[in-house]
């Protein structure tokens, strides 16, 4: 009897052993273990005309919390473009997704064999064991049949609920996994950012606790249809699009399609975008709840401190600037400049960073997060990590970046705008175009101590130029392209033709305001313009 007690009291004290022993590992892997990290991508959210006034939750929450970034800006201000910028860290002129068509290469057959094996989220999955998760709009063709349809799952992703096509609120089908999952209109299991929502909750209550995760949260808001959750539907009644000096006044000295908005605007125009700008910020408020929800979660289970959360925009918007009436595509600070704020370990709370900051980097920087090597990719951005966690002094930053657009255009004349001919779209009833074929351009946007500046040329018949000072024309109302200096505008006439044809390293060579800049008026090109058409190259 002696022996049995003896014998219990030793596999007792060996358990209690092996218990204490694998808590201390665990402590141990979960203070080595990589970082956790989300992001969460709004659909057209502005920074310029007050698109995150109604985000309260999200700018405590994670602004508050973090840092915020006061100068992002992306490589294209349309959503496709953005998108593939931001999952494989390259301009367009790399990733070769110029529109939001097939034709255009937005989720088309040649991006997934080029690209898709390559973005930041396969290389975390295959090389860092990250779980990853994606809930929400991915491109805007994903889930053509042309493509593979919703069964194509791309690469890199374990968890999938991707929206088939375009941003939705109601009456859309997901991927879920590859299968199709369809949805009505009934706002209690259909609204989709709260479906999104719900389904991040889930994978955050169930995922493994022994593997770091990626989350990338892709809500529909404050896209077109502007549908906003039943509760909402109320707010912002008083809420008008704000009138800044550029709103409803007339390009006078921009390209010809900004210059044909008709201005004043009609009575009945102004309306209808001030109710356009009421019901974007009507969906954002369930945005906000999303953002709180996650972070409430994270916190909740103890991951808040291992995690960061990153929260920004595939683009900007206008709601009536220089008369034109709802839309992004234009070289203009409303639609190409974004929010961005990031929390998370060793980021101290209540930042603001001046520093030049574009989408192309996001890539980077959450792969840095992750300890990967970025100079073992393709990738044209650079990690902004060391901006955050107080390494700054220790980095030599940017101070210019590219912006491209390819204009879009039918073959055909619009019906609402017959004397303008083929080779325009969205036109309005008013005869109002938001783009056309040769709205195709490429700027280098500057920020540096000594200079903010915008230098933009156009693929057309005019090779028409706009520059804009910034410090002095905040809201670009003066094309000073004929009066500034002309040696900087040859200066920037080649540093947009460099950046036109970088990739990799090359893209992050010194700018014009760069003290390390050098020029060298043999290396221009003989042919002036911009070299835009290296966009339509065909994919590798």
């Amino acid at each position: 009897m002696r022996s049995t007690r003896l014998g219990l009291w030793t596999l007792l004290n060996f358990i209690v052993i092996c218990v204490t022993l694998l808590s201390n590992n665990m402590a141990v892997l979960a203070t080595n273990r990589r970082p956790n990290i989300v992001l969460i991508l709004t659909d057209d959210l502005d920074v310029s005309i007050g698109g995150m006034v109604p985000l309260t939750k999200t700018k405590k929450l994670i602004g508050e919390a973090g840092i915020s970034f006061a100068n992002t800006f992306v490589a294209s201000p349309l959503c496709c473009p953005s998108r593939a910028s931001i999952l494989t860290g390259k301009y367009p002129h790399n990733h070769h997704v110029i529109n939001n068509t097939l034709e255009g290469n937005c989720s088309s057959l040649a991006w997934q064999k080029s690209q898709e094996a390559s973005t930041f989220p396969a290389l975390l999955q295959r090389y860092l064991g990250y779980q990853t998760f994606f809930a929400g709009k991915y491109l805007n063709q994903y889930g053509s049949t042309e493509a593979g349809g919703v069964e194509h799952v791309p690469p890199g992703w374990d968890y999938w609920f991707a929206l088939e096509r375009n941003s939705k609120y109601y009456n859309y089908t997901l991927s879920v996994n590859g299968k199709a999952q369809r949805h009505g209109q009934n706002y209690s299991e259909d609204y989709l950012t709260d479906v999104l929502a719900n389904r991040s909750l889930e994978f955050l209550q169930y995922k493994s606790n022994y593997r770091p995760f990626f989350m990338m949260v892709s809500t529909p808001a404050p896209h077109a249809p502007w549908t906003a959750a039943p509760q909402y539907e109320g707010r912002f009644t008083d809420v008008k699009a704000p009138r800044d000096p550029n709103f409803n006044v007339h390009g006078k000295d921009k390209h010809w399609l900004i210059r044909q908005a008709k201005t004043p605007m009609t009575n009945s125009s102004v309306q209808f975008l001030d109710d356009a700008f009421r019901k974007r910020w009507q969906t954002l408020l369930s945005v906000d709840d999303l953002v709180e929800k996650v972070v409430k979660k994270l916190e909740v289970r103890g991951e808040l401190e291992n995690t960061y959360v990153i929260f920004t925009s595939d683009n900007g918007y206008h709601t009536g600037q220089f008369s034109l009436p709802l839309d992004k595509r234009q070289l203009y600070e409303f639609d190409i400049r974004v929010p961005l704020l990031v929390r998370g370990p060793n980021i101290k709370p209540n930042q603001t960073s001046q520093l030049l900051v574009t989408n192309v980097d996001l890539g980077p920087t959450i792969l840095d997060i992750a300890g990967f090597d970025v100079n073992k990719t393709q990738m044209d951005g650079v990690s902004f990590l060391p901006l955050m966690n107080g390494r700054s002094q220790n980095v030599t930053w940017r101070t210019d970046m590219l912006v491209e657009y390819e204009g879009e255009g039918q073959n055909v004349s619009d019906p609402s705008c017959p004397l303008l001919g083929p080779g325009v779209w969205g036109c309005f009833p008013d005869c109002v175009c938001e783009d056309a074929i040769n709205n195709t351009y490429a700027c280098v946007r500057t920020i540096s101590p000594t200079a903010n500046l915008q230098y933009c040329e156009f693929d057309d018949n005019e090779v028409f130029v706009e520059v804009y000072n910034l410090t002095a024309d905040p809201f670009q109302l003066s094309n000073i392209a004929k009066s500034i200096d002309q040696e900087v505008l040859e200066k920037m006439n080649h540093r947009l033709m460099m950046l036109q044809s970088c990739s990799g390293a090359s893209c992050r060579t010194p700018g014009v305001y760069d003290s390390r800049y050098r020029f060298d008026p043999r290396m221009m090109f003989t042919n002036q313009g911009p070299r835009i058409s290296r966009l339509r190259q065909p994919l590798k």
